[in-house]
C-alpha cells in the first residue's frame, strides 16, 4: 500500500469514535431533553407514545433505559473462591404501566365522552369504551350519557317461535339496565317489539321520569293502560310517534286526555283505527305549517273528516299553500264548527268559505298581518261572509284584506238587515288596514250604521284605514269610545246639500 494511503487510513481511524462512545452521546442528549421537560423533583414525569408526548403528575413509571449489549457469560469459578463472592440482591420488578387513560379525572373523561355521544349517539361507542379499562368503564356507565336509546327486538324480521323468548331474555337484562344506566333517558325508540311492549314500557315509567319522546315502530300490544301509565309517570313527555304500529284507538284517546295540554308532536298512520280518533276531536290547531301541494293524477277520495270538530286553527305568520280545496277536504263533514282561524291564509276566498257546511260560525279570523303588500288580494266577495253568518258571528277579523269600498259597504250592511227584532251578536270587529270609509261604518246606504245595529259591539279597530279622517284611525274599546267614534264619523260626512 502506498505511504499516503496508509496515513489517510490512520487519520480516519483516529477521528472516528468507537460504537460505545456514539451510544453514550445519544443517551446523554436524550436524558438532557427529558430533564429539561420534566426535571427531577418537580412532581411530573414524561410518557412517550406513538404520536404524542405527555407530561403527567407523579407517581409515574421509571424512565425506560436502553439495554446494554449482552456480554459473553463468564466461566463459573470452582472452590472456595466462588462461595466467597456474595450474590447480588434481586431487583424488584416494576409492574406494567397502567396507561394515561387511568390518570385522567373521571369528570373530564365523562365530558369527553359526552361530546362524542352528542355527535354520534351513545351506541356503539359507550359499549366499546366500557371494555377498555376500569376508569373508562366507570365513565361509560354514567346515566347522563345514556339519554338516547334504540331497542331492536331480538329475532326481528325472522319468523319463529323463539321471538317471544328472546324478548323476555332481553327484558331480563333491561330490568337491571333501566335503574342503573337509563335513569336519565330522554328519547326512546322501540322497533319490532311484539309481545313484551307493556312490561318494557312499565319499566320505562318506573325508572325514566325524564322521557320526552317515545317512538314505537312496528310494535304490537299497546294498551290504553300502558300509554296512560307512561303519561302520568313521565311529566316531560311531549312527543309520541306510533306510525306503523298496532295501537288501539282508545289507547290514543286516553293518552291525549292525560297528556294533551303538553303534547307538541303526534305522528299517526292513517288507518281504520284512526277514524275513531278523528271523530272525537273537538279542537284542531295546526300553526305555522308548511302546506305543500301534492299533485295527483287520479281523483282523491275524501277522508272521514272531523264530524265533531268545533275549532280549527290554521294560522300562519307567513304565506302558506292552504287553499279552498284543502279547507273543504278538512271541513266537509264538520257542521258544528264554531271557530275558524285562517290568519295568514291568503289563498282562501269568500266563495270557498261560503261552501262550508257550518251554519252557525261564531268567530272568523281572516287577517293578513304584514303580508298585504306582497300579495294579489281578492277585491270582492266579502258580502258572502256576512250574509251567511251575520246572525251568529261574534268576532270578525278582516284586517289587511283588499276588498274595495263598495264591497265592504255591502258586507257591513248585512248586520243591519237581520230579519226579526233581534240584534246581531257581533262584539268585535277588526277592519285594520282595509278600505273602509266613514259612510261604510256610520251610515251604510239607507240603513242604520253597523255601530248602532250592534249594541254589543265592544271592540272596533280602524287603524291604518286610508279612507278615514285623521284622528280616528285607531282601535276603540268599550261602548262609550265606540259611540264617540260614531259621532265623529257622522260629523265628518259631507252634508246632503
Amino acid at each position: 500500500m502506498a505511504p499516503g494511503a496508509v496515513r489517510r487510513a490512520r487519520r480516519r481511524a483516529r477521528g472516528t469514535p468507537p460504537a460505545g462512545a456514539r451510544a453514550q452521546s445519544a443517551r446523554s442528549a436524550e436524558d438532557w431533553w427529558w430533564d429539561r421537560l420534566a426535571p427531577s423533583g418537580s412532581g411530573y414525569h414524561l410518557l412517550q407514545s406513538d404520536s404524542m408526548l405527555l407530561v403527567l403528575p407523579d407517581p409515574g413509571p421509571v424512565r425506560a433505559q436502553r439495554r446494554a449489549p449482552r456480554r459473553a457469560p463468564r466461566p463459573q469459578l470452582s472452590g472456595t473462591r466462588a462461595a466467597a463472592r456474595p450474590k447480588p440482591a434481586p431487583t424488584p420488578e416494576q409492574g406494567p404501566d397502567s396507561g394515561w387513560g387511568d390518570r385522567i379525572p373521571l369528570e373530564i373523561l365523562v365530558q369527553i365522552f359526552g361530546l362524542l355521544v352528542a355527535s354520534d349517539g351513545p351506541m356503539p361507542f359507550l359499549g366499546r369504551a366500557a371494555r377498555v379499562c376500569r376508569r373508562w368503564y366507570q365513565a361509560a356507565s354514567q346515566p347522563a350519557l345514556w339519554h338516547t336509546l334504540t331497542l331492536l327486538a331480538p329475532q326481528a324480521g325472522r319468523p319463529g317461535k323463539d321471538g317471544a323468548k328472546a324478548e323476555k331474555k332481553l327484558l331480563t337484562s333491561l330490568e337491571w339496565l333501566m335503574p342503573n344506566r337509563f335513569s336519565q333517558l330522554q328519547r326512546l325508540t322501540l322497533i319490532h317489539w311484539k309481545s313484551q311492549v307493556h312490561p318494557l314500557l312499565k319499566l320505562v315509567s318506573e325508572h325514566c321520569p325524564r322521557l320526552t319522546l317515545l317512538k314505537l315502530s312496528d310494535c304490537h300490544g299497546v294498551t290504553p293502560d300502558t300509554l296512560v301509565m307512561l303519561a302520568k309517570a313521565c311529566p316531560q313527555l311531549h312527543s309520541l310517534n306510533i306510525q306503523h304500529s298496532m295501537v288501539e284507538s282508545t289507547a290514543i284517546l286516553s293518552f291525549l286526555e292525560e297528556a294533551g295540554p303538553r303534547m307538541r308532536k303526534l305522528w299517526l298512520t292513517y288507518s281504520s283505527q284512526t277514524t275513531a280518533i278523528v271523530g272525537a276531536l273537538l279542537v284542531l290547531r295546526l300553526l305555522n305549517l308548511m302546506w305543500l301541494p301534492k299533485p295527483s293524477g287520479r281523483a282523491v277520495t275524501l277522508s272521514p273528516g272531523f264530524p265533531g270538530l268545533e275549532e280549527l286553527c290554521l294560522a300562519s305568520s307567513t304565506c302558506n299553500f292552504v287553499s279552498n280545496e284543502i279547507l273543504g277536504r278538512l271541513l266537509h263533514d264538520s257542521p258544528n264548527l264554531r271557530l275558524l282561524d285562517l290568519r295568514g291564509c291568503a289563498r282562501i276566498t269568500p266563495a270557498g268559505l261560503f261552501d262550508l257546511p257550518c251554519q252557525d260560525l261564531e268567530q272568523l279570523h281572516l287577517g293578513l298581518y304584514g303580508m298585504s303588500d306582497r300579495l294579489i288580494l281578492i277585491k270582492e266577495g266579502s258580502p258572502l261572509l256576512t250574509q251567511k253568518w251575520c246572525h251568529s258571528l261574534r268576532e270578525l277579523d278582516l284586517s289587511g284584506q283588499g276588498f274595495i269600498e263598495k264591497d265592504l259597504e255591502q258586507a257591513l250592511a248585512a248586520f243591519s238587515t237581520i230579519p226579526g227584532s233581534s240584534h246581531p251578536p257581533l262584539c268585535s270587529l277588526n277592519l285594520r288596514g282595509t278600505r273602509v270609509t266613514p259612510s261604510t261604518v256610520s251610515l251604510p246606504c239607507s240603513h242604520s250604521s253597523v255601530i248602532s245595529s250592534c249594541p254589543g259591539l265592544l271592540y272596533l279597530n280602524l287603524e291604518s284605514c286610508r279612507c278615514l279622517p285623521r284622528g280616528l284611525k285607531r282601535a276603540y274599546q268599550g261602548s262609550e269610545a265606540i259611540q264617540w267614534c260614531l259621532e265623529q264619523l257622522l260629523t265628518s260626512l259631507p252634508s246632503a246639500s
